[in-house]
C-alpha cells in the first residue's frame, strides 16, 4: 500500500511538472505572439521618432532585401534598381528656380537684388540654341531676373519664355550646353487612383535638392479653387499622397517610366491634415506650354472688365437690386479699349449671366469665356443697372498683349 500511494504521488508530481513546463511553454509562445503583433503595429513608427529629421535615406521607398542562411533567398533588386535608375536620371532634369527681385535697402538708400524665394523646375526640351523649363508662375511670380540651379550644384542665368498665371504654368529657357538630360511627359488622363507616382523637387529651398518622395495616385479629376494674380480659377489636378512641401512648387510629378504626369503646385496644409497634395496634369500643362512658347501667353476670349463677386461689395452699392437678387458679379473697372466700353457697360453694373449661364461670381464669366467660347464670338450679357435688367451683345476679343 505504501508502494502505491508512493507511485500515485511521484506520478502526480511528474504531471504537476509536466504542466508546468507546459504553462510555461504557452505563456513563453503567448507573450512572443503579442510581442509580434505589438512590434508590427509599432515598428513603422518607430523610424519618424528615432532618425534626426535632417536624414534622408534613399532606400525608404524600396523593398528592403531579405537574407537568412537556413533559406536559398535570391535578393530581388532588379525592380528596385530599375526605379532607382529611373529617379537618377530624372533627378538630373530638376532644377532648383532662385526668383531674385529688387528691394530697397533702407540702411545703405539703394536697390540691391535679393532672393526673395526658390521653388522648383522640370527641363522637359532641349535644342541646339535652348533648354526649356517649366515650373509654377507662382514661383517666378515678380522676379527681375531667375536662376536655375543644376543638379551638379551649378547656378546659371535664365530667361523668362512666358507665363499663364491663371493654370500656375510658366516656362523658361537656358542656355543647353549645361542640360544633361530632359523629361518627356506622359499621357496623365490614363492614370488611376492607386498608381504609383514619386515627386522630386527642393523642398525647403536648395539645401534639399532633387529630394524624391513616394506615394500613389489618391485621385484624379479633382478641382481645387484658387487665387491667383489673373483672379480666380478652378484648377484641375491630380491628388496625391507623396510629400509636397514648400520648395516643391514646379517640380516633377513622375510615374515609374519616368514620364512627367504632373507639376507638383500646392498642398493643403492645415492642423491634422496630412497627405494632400496637389499636381497640374500633364495633358493640362502640354497645350499651355505649347501657347506660350508660341506667343509667350496662353490666348483667351476677352470681355474687357474687372469684377468682384457679390458678398465682396458692401450692401450700399446693391440698395437699388430686387431682393431676389442674391449672386452676379459687379463691374469694377473697364478697358477703355475693349468691346465692354464700345457697348456701354459702365461700372457698378451687375452682371448676372452671359449666354443663359448664370454668374454667380467674379469666376463665373471667366469660366464660361475660357471653356465655352472663342475670340470673335458674340455674347449676350444680362445686368442690373440702378435696379434695371439690361442686356447687350458683346463681341469677344483676345487678352493677347
Amino acid at each position: 500500500m505504501m508502494d502505491e500511494h508512493n507511485d500515485s504521488d511521484v506520478r502526480l508530481e511528474r504531471k504537476q511538472i509536466k504542466q508546468s513546463k507546459m504553462k510555461g511553454f504557452l505563456m513563453t509562445l503567448s507573450a512572443g505572439v503579442i510581442g509580434s503583433v505589438l512590434t508590427l503595429s509599432i515598428t513603422p513608427y518607430l523610424d519618424y521618432y528615432t532618425q534626426p529629421t535632417s536624414a534622408i535615406s534613399e532606400n525608404t521607398a524600396f523593398p528592403q532585401e531579405v537574407t537568412n542562411a537556413s533559406l536559398n533567398v535570391q535578393p530581388v533588386s532588379t525592380a528596385a534598381s530599375s526605379i532607382a535608375d529611373t529617379i537618377e536620371h530624372a533627378s538630373e532634369a530638376i532644377v532648383g528656380i532662385v526668383n531674385i527681385q529688387q528691394q530697397q535697402n533702407p540702411f545703405r538708400q539703394l536697390t540691391e537684388s535679393v532672393e526673395s524665394g526658390t521653388g522648383s523646375g522640370v527641363i522637359f526640351k532641349k535644342t541646339e540654341e535652348a533648354a526649356y523649363i517649366v515650373t509654377n508662375n507662382h514661383v517666378i511670380e515678380g522676379a527681375s531676373a531667375l536662376e536655375v540651379s543644376l543638379h551638379d550644384g551649378q547656378k546659371v542665368t535664365a530667361e523668362l519664355v512666358g507665363t499663364d498665371p491663371l493654370t500656375d504654368i510658366a516656362v523658361l529657357k537656358m542656355n543647353p550646353v549645361y542640360v544633361t538630360a530632359f523629361l518627356e511627359f506622359g499621357d496623365s488622363s490614363l492614370l488611376r487612383a492607386g498608381d504609383q507616382v514619386l515627386a522630386i523637387g527642393n523642398p525647403l529651398g536648395l539645401d534639399l535638392s532633387r529630394t524624391v518622395t513616394q506615394g500613389i495616385v489618391s485621385g484624379v479629376e479633382r478641382t481645387i479653387a484658387v487665387t491667383t494674380s489673373a483672379g480666380e480659377w478652378d484648377l484641375d489636378v491630380i491628388q496625391t499622397d507623396a510629400a509636397i512641401n514648400p520648395g516643391n512648387s514646379g517640380g516633377a510629378l513622375i510615374n515609374t517610366l519616368g514620364e512627367v504626369i504632373g507639376i507638383n503646385s500646392l498642398k493643403i496644409s492645415e492642423s491634422g491634415i496630412e497627405g494632400l497634395g496637389f499636381a497640374i496634369p500633364s495633358n493640362e500643362i502640354i497645350p499651355v506650354i505649347n501657347e506660350i512658347m508660341e506667343s509667350g501667353q496662353v490666348v483667351r476670349p476677352y470681355v474687357g472688365v474687372g469684377l468682384a463677386s457679390l458678398n465682396e461689395i458692401p450692401q450700399f452699392y446693391l440698395q437699388s437690386l430686387p431682393v431676389d437678387v442674391t449672386e452676379g458679379a459687379i463691374v469694377t473697372t473697364i478697358d477703355p479699349n475693349s468691346d465692354a466700353a464700345i457697348v456701354g457697360l459702365e461700372v457698378e453694373d451687375i452682371l448676372i449671366s452671359v449666354e443663359g449661364h448664370a454668374i454667380t461670381n467674379s469666376g463665373d464669366l471667366r469660366k464660361y469665356l475660357y471653356t465655352e467660347f472663342s475670340i470673335g464670338d458674340e455674347v449676350e450679357i444680362e445686368y442690373y443697372r440702378h435696379g434695371e435688367l439690361m442686356s447687350v451683345e458683346i463681341t469677344l476679343g483676345s487678352n493677347q498683349s
